[in-house]
């Protein structure tokens, strides 16, 4: 045999010793592409959730240093009076806020980023996804269905903090539940009540709810004075003591503004009610109202103003009819 044949024949017995069995080259796409591509789909996953949860830590940070001044300070120590709050339970307030939306945003990106990749992953296998997705659909309604309280609980929680309408520290009326807030949740709300008893309120139960805690509160005061007494006089003595409050330090930080007289209020049966009123910091105007009364009281004495008492006329008839 001529060298140049051996060489062919030795070459033929080469490609046949190396070649791919005949079942690998029919399915080469799915031994090695299908495999490949999900690998491929995982990591991108991996990578994207990464980045998701990055970014959303940024932006929890900078939420958190936002509130914060140059020398680490609470934004909320300085500023106008009116605009005056804790500085500590501000900051509290906030980062709850700000960690709990952080989560919900993380948690809603990774449900995302899963989802769809599961979806690619299915359609590289060659499972149909229009059968699956109807099946979803259907038990998802149910779900809805049965957990509806549920999803409202969420949904509300998630609108309270997206909105500040109330947070930690704060002393709301939420309907039978009156006290300081000590927790804010996306499905539970606490409350804690002026006799200690701690309320758990579902955030999808609140229909309204009244903040005595942002910005500024009001002190309202009712004064009864005797129809004798003269209201310009009154008021003169009423206004200052409102203005000496207002100066003293103890208790002039706590108001904005000094107490006015609004008028009065009512005409009672045994005196005439005037009201006085006082803008202050928020979470003092209890304080306020009990030391502006006792000042009230002590320049209306020292004023020969009369704080009247219930008063009844009593008829009585005597034995032959006449009254008595």
């Amino acid at each position: 045999m001529a060298p140049a044949e051996l060489d062919i024949v030795n070459s033929e017995a080469i490609g046949q010793a190396v070649a791919l069995p005949a079942w690998i080259q029919s399915n080469l796409d799915l031994v090695i592409g299908v495999p490949l591509r999900i690998l491929l789909i995982v990591v991108g996953a991996l990578i994207l959730r990464a980045l998701a949860r990055r970014a959303i830590s940024r932006l929890v940070e900078r939420v958190l240093r936002s509130g914060e001044g140059r020398n680490g300070q609470s934004r909320f120590a300085r500023g106008p009076a009116v605009l005056q709050r804790d500085p500590s339970r501000a900051d509290e307030r906030r980062q709850q806020r700000a960690r709990t939306l952080g989560s919900v945003l993380s948690s809603f990106a990774t449900i995302v980023i899963v989802v769809t990749a599961l979806a690619m992953v299915l359609g590289e296998v060659g499972i149909a996804l229009g059968p699956l997705l109807a099946s979803a659909g259907v038990v998802g309604l149910a779900i809805g269905f049965g957990a509806q309280s549920l999803v409202a609980d969420y949904l509300s929680g998630l609108l309270i903090m997206a909105e500040d309408q109330f947070g930690v520290g704060d002393v709301v009326d939420l309907g039978e539940a009156v006290g300081e807030v000590e927790s804010v949740g996306l499905r539970i709300t606490q409350v804690r009540d002026i006799n200690g008893g701690l309320w758990y309120i579902r955030n999808g139960e609140i229909q309204r709810v009244r903040n005595d805690s942002q910005d500024w509160a009001r002190a309202v005061l009712d004064v009864s004075v005797a129809y004798e007494s003269n209201l310009e006089r009154v008021y003169e003595v009423l206004e200052r003591a409102g203005r000496e409050m207002r100066e003293d330090p103890e208790f002039g930080k706590f108001l904005l503004e000094d107490p006015t007289v609004w008028g009065v209020q009512s005409l009672d049966a045994d005196g005439v009610v005037v009201r006085l009123a006082a803008k202050t910091v928020p979470l003092e105007q209890w304080g306020v109202t009990r030391e502006l009364r006792r000042r009230v009281k002590a320049a209306l004495d020292s004023s020969g103003i009369e704080i009247p008492f219930p008063q009844r006329t009593v008829w009585m008839k005597s034995g032959d009819g006449s009254a008595a």
